[in-house]
């Protein structure tokens, strides 16, 4: 069944209907993410969450292009996100990619953990979870927040790719970090 979907279908989808079909989803391989996906939203929470999504990701003057990844061991990667910023082409936002439990459902979900750097994603505990639609099509959904309440509310987005190779790692890793429960709860669960 998801194998038919295409990412216009995604872009018809309500955010609960985004969220059901996650659950069908299976993760990615850490090995499968490597290079650049073209990144888009898709139904958000709620009118505001859309607007200000649209706002910080699809403004005239800072626009989201991708998502990029590469695996560093069996275990985990790297990865950044690209923007389109007063004409040029900059990467922001890096990130810590593994393999972990949906803090949805439990399911395997290739996971963007960005508390590991200094950055306005860490700042906000944010964290995403990726799994394949179909070869070469990826449905995300993202979190963030201060309260357990705030980051179980799913941000929709979609990656397509790879579209380009990976430029290189970037950002400044946070000192003493190491993955916890706020960020992945359903690995620290008992």
């Amino acid at each position: 069944m998801t194998t038919a979907i295409s990412a216009a279908d995604l872009r018809t989808l309500s955010t609960d209907e985004l969220r059901r079909l996650f659950a069908d989803l299976p993760a990615p391989t850490l090995a499968e993410m490597d290079g650049e996906y073209a990144a888009r939203l898709l139904a958000q929470p709620g009118w505001l969450a859309g607007r200000v999504g649209r706002a910080v990701l699809e403004g005239r003057l800072h626009h989201w292009l991708c998502k990029a990844f590469r695996p560093v061991d069996a275990d985990g990667g790297r990865g950044y996100n690209t923007f389109l910023q007063g004409g040029q082409i900059v990467q922001r936002y890096p990130m810590l990619t593994l393999i972990a439990p949906s803090r949805f459902d439990g399911r395997p979900a290739y996971q963007l953990v960005y508390r590991g750097f200094h950055s306005a994603c860490g700042s906000v505990h944010m964290v995403d979870e990726v799994r394949r639609v179909a070869p070469g099509l990826y449905l995300g959904m993202g979190t963030y927040g201060f309260s357990d309440a705030m980051r179980r509310t799913p941000y929709p987005f979609v990656l397509e790719g790879p579209v380009a190779p990976y430029r290189g790692d970037i950002g400044r890793p946070r000192a003493g970090f190491s993955i916890g429960p706020r960020e992945l709860p359903a690995l620290h669960a008992c």
